[in-house]
C-alpha cells in the first residue's frame, strides 16, 4: 500500500508539473500572439482619417463606360459624436449592440438573442456581433474569412475596448460605416438621404438610417425594398422602446411619420441595370470584399444601346400619357449567351413620382425606382406562345385545327366565357393562325385540349419563368390568356429559347471581374441547354413573323411586320387595360416592352400594340 500510494503522489506530481509547464506555456504563448496582432494597433486618427484606396468600378460590356463606383474615392465627412443626433445612436444601439456599453468587445447573450430573434422575424433584425467586432473587421482586417483572421479580430478588439472609450468606439464607428450608394459616415448618410446634418435627424429618419446599416444595398430606399427597410426601422422603434431610449408617445409619432428621402445625387448611369449588378456582387461577395478589393466589374451592358432605349423610353412615356399609361420598362437580350444588353426598369430613374405626394410602392402611377422589369405583372397574350410549344410537343402541328365559337368552359353556376378581342367568331382555325391572330377561344381550348395545363406551367418553368408559385388549377384555364403574373426580364429571356432554335442562356450581366492586379477573379461562362426541340421553336418562330396568317386582325402593315427582315414578335394586353406588352426577336436579339402605371390603374383602351409595339419597333431595327 505504501509503495502504491507513492507511486500515485510521484505520477500526480509529474502530471501537475506537466500541467502547470503547459498552462504557463500557453499563457506565454497567448501574450505572444496577443503582443503580435495588437502591435500595430492603429491610433484614433487612423479611423477619422482613413480613406479608401481601392474601389470596385462597375463598366459596361467594353470597359470603356463607367458605370458605378462602390465606394468612391470621396473623403468622408467626420463629426464628433455630440454632433449626432441621440436619437440615431439610441437606435443604432438598439439594432446592432444592446450591451455595448456594458460587455468588454464581445457579447454572448447578444450572439444567441440575434439568432433566436432572426428565426423568429425571419427577417436581418438584429445581429450578432457587437459595435466593436463590427469597427475591427470593417475597418482594421482583410475581407478573407481565414482562422488567422479570426484571432486577429479577436485580438484587435479587445485591445479597442481597453484603448479607447465607448465614446470614441462609438464615434469611430458612425464615421466608418457604410449607408450604400458610396455614402459613408453618418453625416455623408444625413446630408444625402435628408438633406440635413446629423445632428438634426428626427427619431424616424435615425431609425431608418440605423436600418440600412445591415444590408445597405439590398435596403436602399432607392430600390424595390423600401417596405421591408420600412418594416425594420419600425423594429427598431420597438427596440428603443423596450430599452427606455423613447416613451410610448415618441414611437407612436414615429410610426406615423412619412419620410420624404431627397432625390438621389450619386453618379449613376444605367440605374436599374447597376443596382441590379451591384446587389448581385454583394449577395456574392460581401460588402467589405467589394469595399475594399479594388476590383473591375464588367457588365454585359451595351452601353450605346443602353443610352438608346432610355431615349425611346422616356419619349413613349411622354405620349402614352393620352392613354393614362406613365409607366415603361424594356429589356434587351443575346439570346444565345443569355447577356443584359440593356435594362430600362422604369420611364426615367431621376424623375419625380407621380402623382406629387404619391406613396411609392403602393399609389404612385409612376414610381421612378422600383424596377419593373422584375416585378410581377400579367403578360395577356404574350403567355400563349409557351401553350401552343406545349401542344406542338404532344405531337400537334401548325395546320391542327379548333373551333372558334361561342364556349362556356366553365358551368352553368360559374360559367367562363372568354371572347376575343374583337368580339367575332371565326369558326375552324388552325393553330398558326389562332396564334398569329392572338384568338382567345382557340388558345383556351388548345391549353384544355392539346397543351394541358399542369404541362404548360412546367414547360414555362424550362423556359425559365419562376413565379408560377401556385397550384396549377389555382390559375386555371385563364393562364392562356396571361392570369399568371410573370416579370418581363424573365419573359424576355423566355422568347429567348425560340430565338436560339431551343437553347436556353440564363439571363446574367455580369460577364468578368478583375482584382485590383488585373488577374480575373470571375467569369461568366454559360452553357446553353435544350429546353425544345428546334423543330418546335422553330415553328413558333414562324409563326409569330408571318404576318400574311397575322393580318386579319393586325392588319398588312402593323407595327409589327418587317418587309426586308425576318422578325417574330407577339403582343399581349390585360384585362381592363392595366398591362401593354410587345416581346419579338431576330435571330441575334430579344427586345422585350412593358407599359403600365405602377398602382396597377387601367389604361385608357391602352392596347399592347398600341402603347408598347411604336417603342419596340424602334428598338428592334437597332438590333438588325
Amino acid at each position: 500500500m505504501k509503495r502504491k500510494r507513492k507511486r500515485f503522489l510521484k505520477i500526480f506530481q509529474v502530471a501537475f508539473y506537466l500541467i502547470s509547464i503547459f498552462l504557463l506555456t500557453g499563457v506565454f504563448l497567448g501574450s505572444l500572439a496577443f503582443l503580435y496582432f495588437a502591435r500595430d494597433l492603429p491610433r484614433p486618427e487612423s479611423f477619422v482619417d482613413r480613406q479608401i484606396s481601392q474601389p470596385t468600378r462597375i463598366y459596361d460590356r467594353t470597359g470603356e463606360n463607367l458605370l458605378y463606383t462602390i465606394h468612391g474615392e470621396e473623403r468622408r465627412e467626420i463629426v464628433q459624436l455630440e454632433d449626432v443626433s441621440p436619437y440615431f445612436t439610441d437606435a443604432l444601439i438598439a439594432l446592432e449592440d444592446t450591451n455595448f456599453h456594458s460587455h468588454s468587445g464581445f457579447d454572448i447573450e447578444g450572439i444567441v438573442r440575434s439568432v433566436f430573434i432572426n428565426i423568429r422575424e425571419r427577417d436581418l433584425a438584429a445581429g450578432g456581433s457587437t459595435i466593436t467586432q463590427q469597427l475591427v473587421r470593417s475597418a482594421l482586417l482583410s475581407p478573407e474569412k481565414t482562422f488567422m483572421r479570426k484571432v486577429r479580430e479577436l485580438v484587435l478588439t479587445i485591445e479597442l475596448e481597453r484603448n479607447y472609450s465607448k465614446e470614441d468606439i462609438l464615434e469611430f464607428y458612425v464615421n466608418q460605416i457604410s449607408f450604400g450608394h458610396n455614402i459613408y459616415g453618418i453625416e455623408t448618410a444625413a446630408q444625402n438621404y435628408f438633406e440635413k446634418n446629423a445632428s438634426e435627424l428626427s427619431l424616424r429618419e435615425s431609425a431608418i438610417l440605423a436600418s440600412l446599416i445591415r444590408a445597405p444595398s439590398a435596403l436602399s430606399p432607392y430600390g424595390d425594398n423600401l417596405n421591408i427597410l420600412i418594416r425594420r426601422s419600425n423594429y427598431a422603434l420597438e427596440r428603443m422602446h423596450s430599452l427606455g431610449f423613447i416613451s410610448e408617445e415618441e414611437k407612436e409619432i414615429a410610426l406615423e411619420e412619412e419620410v420624404e428621402f431627397s432625390r438621389f445625387r450619386n453618379y449613376l448611369r444605367a440605374p436599374h441595370f447597376v443596382l441590379g449588378v451591384k446587389q448581385t456582387l454583394e449577395n456574392r461577395y460581401g460588402s467589405d470584399l467589394l469595399d475594399q478589393g479594388g476590383f473591375k466589374v464588367y457588365t454585359t451592358l451595351d452601353f450605346d444601346l443602353q443610352r438608346r432605349a432610355e431615349i425611346v423610353a422616356k419619349e413613349a412615356a411622354q405620349i402614352n400619357k393620352n392613354y393614362n399609361a406613365h409607366n415603361i420598362s424594356i429589356v434587351i437580350l443575346d439570346p444565345h449567351t443569355g447577356e443584359i444588353l440593356a435594362m430600362v426598369g422604369s420611364a426615367d430613374y431621376f424623375k419625380d413620382p407621380y402623382p406629387e405626394g404619391c406613396v411609392p410602392g403602393k399609389t404612385c402611377l409612376f414610381d421612378p425606382y422600383t424596377n419593373v422589369a422584375l416585378s410581377g405583372r400579367q403578360p395577356g397574350s404574350a403567355f400563349k406562345p409557351f401553350v401552343y410549344a406545349t401542344a406542338f410537343l404532344n405531337g400537334y402541328d401548325d395546320e391542327t385545327t379548333v373551333m372558334d365559337e361561342r364556349t362556356n368552359f366553365g358551368s352553368e353556376a360559374n360559367p367562363y366565357i372568354p371572347r376575343n378581342y374583337d368580339g367575332l367568331f371565326r369558326g375552324e382555325v388552325t393553330l398558326r393562325d389562332a396564334l398569329a391572330q392572338s384568338l382567345n377561344v382557340p388558345a383556351v381550348k388548345t391549353l384544355r385540349d392539346l397543351a394541358g395545363l399542369r404541362e404548360s406551367i412546367d414547360m414555362a418553368e424550362r423556359f425559365g419563368i419562376t413565379t408560377f408559385t401556385q397550384d396549377p388549377y389555382f390559375y386555371g384555364l385563364p393562364l392562356v390568356l396571361g392570369g399568371g403574373e410573370v416579370r418581363l426580364l424573365e419573359l424576355t429571356s423566355a422568347y429567348g429559347v425560340f430565338a436560339a432554335q431551343g437553347y436556353r442562356s440564363s439571363p446574367h450581366s455580369i460577364k468578368k471581374i478583375e482584382d485590383s492586379r488585373g488577374n480575373v477573379f470571375f467569369e461568366n461562362r454559360i452553357t446553353p441547354r435544350r429546353i425544345i426541340d428546334s423543330s418546335v421553336a422553330d415553328m413558333i418562330t414562324d409563326i409569330l413573323s408571318d404576318n400574311e396568317a397575322r393580318a386579319p386582325v393586325f392588319g398588312s402593315n402593323s407595327l409589327l411586320h418587317f418587309e426586308d427582315e425576318k422578325v417574330a414578335v407577339k403582343t399581349g394586353t390585360t384585362q381592363n387595360f392595366r398591362d401593354g406588352w410587345t416581346i419579338g426577336y431576330t435571330s441575334e436579339k430579344v427586345v422585350g416592352v412593358w407599359v403600365g402605371n405602377n398602382n396597377n390603374q387601367p389604361m385608357v383602351r391602352g392596347l399592347g400594340i398600341t402603347v408598347s409595339s411604336p417603342a419596340w419597333r424602334i428598338l428592334i431595327k437597332e438590333t438588325f
